[in-house]
């Protein structure tokens, strides 16, 4: 007699929420998506389900039955302050009155500025930004919950997103539709800073080993993230890749640039010390506790572009 697997529920099919979704079915979970619509392409071994959990009964029904409750979700970046907290309400308490356990996907935001200080799960949380602030005061409610004994909490930090299907990233939809079809390329700030990215694939099964493993609950950990490099030695690695010179556009301060519109800019001003110092992640505590590895960025590159390639393509 066998068993069923206990169900992993995986809040938000963003590119984060989607690769962790099939991460875990590659693993063997049953998994639910959820999102507000439900709607998608089909996922092998993927329940898709509808729930708005930034409310308390949405959050409810999109965690029954879940050992596991992955929270990926975001918002508008216009939103976040004010909507952000309300969804963390709603999903802490539905976790817990499920008895699940609760894994945040999270930011470096709560570091603030670092001076180019390698940063580290042991750093100072030194946000002075709204949005930074924010976050921080949510880690703070998160571990909390886990000390109190609410529930088990694990949070994994990622840096920039970098993938396939990585649209809004600083790394996405600006730079590898303009770079594979000659267009300008903007590059934030200073391009000869050390700039972290964490491939997509990376925070999938980063965020999938952190659900497998209780005994790495109530803390941070950085999800497994390449050596850093400077914005111009990725735009160089993007050129050689292509075959094509990159027309590169400096974008040294906050301004309305290929998918980011004036209302995101307005927003994501306050961050913009992000490109004018260096973002440095340490990933070695999570790579060494579970035996995990960063996807080299050459590799990841080459799948991101490739992925690129057929989504130019299919938009013909």
């Amino acid at each position: 007699m066998t068993t069923a697997q206990p169900l992993h529920a995986v809040l938000g099919s963003g590119p984060a929420g989607t690769a962790l979704a099939r991460e875990l079915v590659r693993r063997g979970h049953p998994v639910r998506l959820v999102d507000r619509s439900g709607s998608g392409p089909a996922l092998e071994g993927v329940e898709r389900y509808a729930a708005d959990v930034a409310t308390a009964e949405g959050a409810r029904d999109a965690v029954a039955g879940a050992a596991v409750v992955y929270h990926c979700v975001n918002v508008g970046y216009h939103l976040q302050v004010e909507v952000m907290p309300k969804i963390q309400e709603a999903v802490l308490d539905a976790a817990e009155a499920e008895g699940a356990r609760l894994v945040v996907l999270d930011t470096l935001y709560p570091y603030g500025e670092t001076h180019g200080a390698v940063m580290t799960e042991d750093s100072p949380w030194n946000a002075t930004t709204r949005k930074g602030r924010m976050r921080a005061e949510l880690d703070a409610r998160y571990l909390a919950a886990h000390r109190e004994g609410r529930l088990p909490v694990v949070l994994g930090r990622s840096a920039d997103f970098v993938g396939p299907g990585v649209l809004n990233s600083t790394l996405g939809g600006a730079v590898f539709p303009a770079a594979l079809t000659g267009r300008p390329v903007p590059a934030l700030g200073d391009i000869d800073l050390p700039h972290s990215y964490t491939y997509i694939e990376d925070v999938a099964a980063g965020l999938a080993t952190l659900g497998e493993n209780p005994d790495a609950d109530g803390r941070v950990w950085h999800l497994p993230t390449a050596p850093a490099r400077t914005t111009r030695e990725i735009l160089a690695l993007v050129e050689q890749r292509t075959g094509r010179p990159i027309d590169v556009t400096v974008v040294a301060e906050p301004r309305p640039f290929g998918p980011f519109d004036e209302t995101f800019m307005a927003e994501y001003a306050e961050m913009f010390y992000q490109h004018t110092e260096p973002q440095i992640l340490d990933s070695s505590a999570i790579e060494k506790a579970y035996g995990l590895t960063s996807t080299p960025l050459e590799a990841a590159l080459d799948a991101t572009l490739a992925w690129y390639g057929e989504f130019l393509a299919a938009r013909r």
